[in-house]
């Protein structure tokens, strides 16, 4: 399991629009990674919209926001097109990099398993090093608290 103090595992992914983006991109900048399970969907679409909400409060404290889902590149431009979205959104259709940050669980709903992105947040120091993790996420204020802890680095 992966722990504060940790390095985050590397990644390079497809992006929203063209190119890639990854961990190296980031290097001495601090970095917000969310992952969550599926473009347009109502919390998913709730915490997108509260991030780019607040990206330029995250921008002010030296602090880059990525989400994450295994959702397409085309998937995820009609997303930030529909809803406005600011932040960069990385297709992992793999499923490679959700692995690697253990977010890729088994999951219930109406008495039926299934394996799903675990809603999860991750604060990533600008050495690569992970200074907090958010699992199982709830949505309302959740941007707000990472924020505050983004303030603290």
């Amino acid at each position: 399991m992966l722990k504060i103090g940790e390095k985050s595992p590397n990644f390079i992914l497809p992006r929203d629009g063209q190119g890639t983006l990854g961990l190296n991109d980031y290097k001495g900048r601090i970095l917000v990674i969310y992952f969550y399970p599926k473009d347009d969907t109502p919390g998913c679409t709730k915490e997108a919209i509260d991030f780019t909400q607040n990206l330029a409060n995250f921008n002010a404290a030296g602090a880059s926001v990525i989400g994450v889902s295994k959702d397409s590149v085309s998937k995820h431009d009609k997303f930030i097109a529909k809803h406005n979205l600011e932040i960069p959104l990385l297709s992992d259709t793999t499923g490679q990099m959700c692995e690697n940050f253990e977010v890729w669980k088994e999951k219930s709903m109406y008495g039926k398993t299934y394996m799903g992105i675990e809603r999860a947040t991750f604060l990533i120091d600008g050495d690569g090093i992970i200074r907090e993790i958010w699992r199982k996420v709830r949505v309302k204020g959740h941007v707000d608290t990472v924020l505050n802890a983004v303030l603290t680095l």
